[in-house]
């Protein structure tokens, strides 16, 4: 019997994608840069990041995975055995956002829902990712319906302001002079002109995980701006570590609302280099753990997707 006779209705998880190895680095930059390679300095650059994350291990791509045989057992536990049937699309690696589409009509899906593994919208991220795979999903006669946000749902919320709590209280009698500095990813400023969602549900996030830990001392910055030879959104979180350390703020808990695994930007832009920065003007600098696949951020995805399916338009 294939899948489409129970009637089961699809999930595209999608997220940016990893290499899975220092040699598929180059691949991987390529596509990124839409099939220019990248020069040799770039390329040493991003694979000595690479390499100095625990010796090149690849932890997104697992992290990715774990996430999406999580969200299969949360959908089986509140919707039943078979109601929902995920599959993984990635932007950058395989297998692509069109090789999860794909896969569902292979199966037979007529009905699926896409969610991509970043909380907050805007059109050059979540939307890019819901348009390739409507335009693929439409190729195969596929219904899909994205869901386009959920940075406010009650258990992510309480999530992260749970992880926070816990962060600040590695502080110990410093916790009351920490100052907690939400993240997220940059994009091209650009964005300010298109009226695009994103910093303002940034905000929102941030501040309903600062008023659920009882966090008042916070401020938000950027990170991890693409060189690309035009303005990106500030600042950015090594100029605001610089002007923290004039303002004599002894620690900063780093909370990455932006991110849910544990990657690239995380143990690399945060844990190494934002750290080294911070330490060497005399802050002391930690990082909440990540959602990865965490029961309530599960709870969360699982629950928008199962709430978009139920609704009729």
């Amino acid at each position: 019997m294939s899948i489409a006779q129970g009637k089961a209705i699809g999930v595209l998880v999608m997220s940016y994608g990893t290499p899975e190895s220092l040699e598929g680095v180059e691949a991987y930059y390529t596509h990124i840069r839409r099939g220019n390679p990248p020069s040799a300095e770039q390329l040493e650059d991003l694979t000595n990041r690479y390499r100095s994350i625990v010796g090149g291990v690849f932890p997104l791509r697992e992290n990715t995975n774990g996430q999406v045989a999580a969200l299969q057992r949360t959908l089986n536990e509140l919707a039943g055995e078979g109601a929902y049937v995920c599959y993984q699309g990635l932007k950058h690696a395989a297998p692509y956002i069109e090789d999860g589409v794909a896969a569902m009509a292979a199966d037979g899906i007529k009905e699926a829902v896409g969610i991509v593994l970043t909380p907050q919208y805007s059109v050059m991220s979540v939307g890019g990712y819901m348009k390739r795979a409507q335009d693929e999903a439409s190729k195969h006669g596929i219904a899909l319906k994205p869901v386009h946000e959920y940075h406010l749902h009650p258990e992510l919320i309480d999530a992260l302001s749970k992880r926070v709590s816990e962060g600040l209280d590695r502080f110990g009698e410093r916790r009351a002079d920490t100052l907690v500095l939400f993240s997220a990813h940059s994009l091209p400023a650009k964005i300010l002109e298109m009226n695009d969602p994103y910093s303002d549900q940034l905000l929102a996030t941030s501040e309903a995980v600062a008023q659920s830990a009882g966090v008042e001392k916070w401020q938000f910055t950027w990170q991890s701006a693409g060189q690309t030879g035009q303005p990106w959104l500030g600042p950015d979180i090594l100029e605001t570590l610089e002007r923290l350390s004039d303002e004599g703020v002894p620690s900063v808990l780093v909370t990455p609302v932006g991110f849910v695994s544990d990657h690239l930007e995380v143990l690399y832009d945060i844990d190494i280099e934002a750290k080294k920065f911070a330490a060497e003007r005399g802050i002391r600098l930690e990082r909440i753990r990540m959602l990865n696949d965490d029961a309530q951020y599960m709870a969360a995805l699982a629950e928008s997707v199962i709430g978009l399916a139920r609704r009729g338009d």
